[in-house]
């Protein structure tokens, strides 16, 4: 099909293909599935970090004032580096990195990236300075219930403005993962945000002890006060400062050396940020419905908390599969429409699409199904109470019905991006954000289901989002009948309820026969095993092709083959 939107007053750009780039400025492709298994591997890594990060501080404040505080401070900087790194600006980078690369060679290549570099100092710089200032107007807007509660707000407004500086060290660190990434190194920059949860544990557990001498007073078990929240935020800082450190000796390897150059009437810095800006609601609809969703949630006293604590296990398998999975195709498709090879663009969708609801329709069933003992085996500790256990069970459950649509969200928005057509996604988002402030009013406001109909309103959202993408990418390229993927999604939902249904049956004997404690975890964690082998065993009796991929590949991982 043709690749051209029907004409009107405003058609979209769109870059002409060069079907025969400079020889000797690719590197020979990856595949695939290889690299998004690299990336998984090392977002696997991250993730886990990530959950002891949350696991830590629940389990120092408990849900309420507090952890509210933090995570209602935490929301701006960890908003834009969701939507940096692992959507808007590393994107829109790599796909004019990996074009300019292929078509010009390496040294326009990092001019580029100098031009880049040197614009997010200057304007990134000022946006941390305006964010400083305006804070208060900030948590306002974004938490107006926190003037419900003595306190809150004003702590909440003293937190921001030590945390926004890092903004700008997540979004170089952004930039330098899309030159690795362009050059095809994915487990490094995948690695990054590992090592920044790893950095802002234990400096922000120091931090906490270091400034709070009410803490210091009974180590072993202390009651944090406002103060150790202060430490906190200074270790998440150093964590975001260390994600960018780590990646910068793989960057110099390849040749880049930084000079400042800053042409604000660059066309090249235009076009990053046309290709930009749309996906910054395009590419993470679903973190700025969770910013809404905020804005309700401010009016429970632990209601943020709950939420954050349940989108964070949803974020380990988006993480692991929808984001490992488009950060490896972005490439392969942003060649394939440069050598104007759309059979394989196509292909190469597809492929990416089957595995990322291969992989999350099994996980999605597990959250559901054993939510509550899952978050208790991890949030469950210090200050975090059986209560919050399980009213963040609720939001999860709520959450997972949406997961196979965030993840697939994750692998079709850069498909957009690649072909030049940034704006349909864009006004699909807008749609979707519309909607998700009518439905919040209507579940919390209406219904009373407070902040459980919070977190199914960002399902019911996303799943939507991922209709509506589908739908449009099917009229730009193939991406296979409706009867193959009916074919192909049934069977898959078939193996993941006997997947849940496994995992529902072998949990409730742990529960009934198996003591609390370590035992009670073991038992957790073999339900698990078991009903993923269930999962596996069932996949191939239903003769879906990625269970032979995917054991190859865990395979080729194992024995070095």
């Amino acid at each position: 099909m043709s690749l051209r939107e029907a004409p009107g007053p405003e058609p979209e750009s769109e870059p002409q293909p060069d079907p025969q780039p400079p020889s000797g400025a690719r590197k020979p492709e990856n595949n695939t599935r290889r690299a998004a298994g690299i990336v998984g591997i090392a977002v696997i890594a991250s993730r886990f970090f990530g959950l002891i990060r949350e696991q830590v501080f629940a389990a120092m404040f408990g849900a309420g004032k507090l952890l509210d505080a933090y995570n209602a401070a935490f929301q701006i900087p960890n908003l834009l580096r969701d939507l940096f790194a692992e959507g808007a600006l590393s994107t829109a980078f790599t796909t004019l990195f990996t074009r300019t690369w292929d078509r010009e060679g390496p040294a326009p290549a990092w001019q580029l990236a100098n031009l880049i570099v040197s614009a997010m100092l200057f304007f990134l710089g000022t946006l941390c300075l305006l964010g400083i200032v305006a804070a208060p107007l900030i948590v306002t807007l974004t938490n107006p219930g926190f003037h419900h509660f003595a306190g809150k707000f004003e702590l909440t407004v003293h937190l921001t403005q030590v945390l926004f500086p890092f903004i700008l060290f997540v979004s170089l660190a952004a930039v330098v993962m899309g030159m690795l990434n362009a050059r095809f190194l994915f487990g490094l920059p995948a690695s990054a945000s590992t090592v920044f949860n790893i950095v802002s544990v234990v400096g922000g557990v120091a931090g906490a002890y270091l400034l709070d001498p009410t803490a210091r007073a009974d180590w072993l078990h202390p009651k944090f006060t406002e103060r150790a929240l202060f430490g906190v935020c200074l270790g998440v800082l150093a964590g975001g400062l260390a994600q960018l450190a780590v990646q910068l000796p793989a960057l110099v390897k390849l040749g880049y050396r930084f000079r400042w150059h800053l042409d604000l009437r660059d066309p090249r810095l235009l076009e990053v940020w046309q290709l930009m800006w749309p996906s910054v609601i395009a590419g993470a609809a679903v973190q700025v419905n969770v910013l809404v969703n905020g804005v309700f949630a401010s009016e429970i006293d632990g209601g943020r908390s709950w939420l954050n604590c349940a989108f964070r296990l949803m974020q380990f398998p988006i993480g692991v599969f929808g984001v490992s999975i488009a950060t490896a195709t972005l490439p392969s498709i942003s060649r394939h429409f440069a050598r104007n090879d759309l059979p394989a663009f196509g292909k190469t969708v597809r492929e990416s699409l089957r595995l990322a609801w291969f992989l999350t329709l099994p996980a999605a069933v597990g959250l559901g199904v054993l939510a509550r003992p899952i978050i208790a085996l991890i949030y469950q500790h210090g200050h975090f109470t059986a209560h919050d256990t399980a009213q963040t069970a609720l939001a999860l459950q709520a959450y997972s019905i949406g997961l196979a649509g965030y993840a697939a969200i994750k692998v079709l928005v850069p498909c957009f991006y690649a072909l030049g057509l940034p704006k349909t996604p864009l006004r699909i988002s807008l749609l979707g954000i519309g909607f998700n402030v009518v439905l919040n009013f209507c579940l919390m406001r209406l219904f009373g289901m407070g902040h459980a109909g919070l977190a199914l309103t960002t399902s019911c959202v996303a799943l939507l989002n991922f209709g509506q993408l589908t739908a449009a990418l099917s009229k730009k390229i193939d991406t296979g009948t409706f009867r193959e993927w009916a074919s192909y999604l049934a069977r898959v939902l078939a193996a993941a309820a006997l997947c849940g249904d496994t995992a529902w049956f072998l949990n409730g004997l742990v529960e009934r026969y198996v003591p609390t404690g370590l035992l009670r975890a073991l038992g957790l964690l073999w339900a698990i095993g078991i009903s993923a082998a269930v999962y596996g065993g069932a996949s191939l009796a239903f003769r879906i092709e990625e269970t032979h991929q995917a054991w190859g590949m865990i395979r080729r991982r194992l024995f070095k083959k």
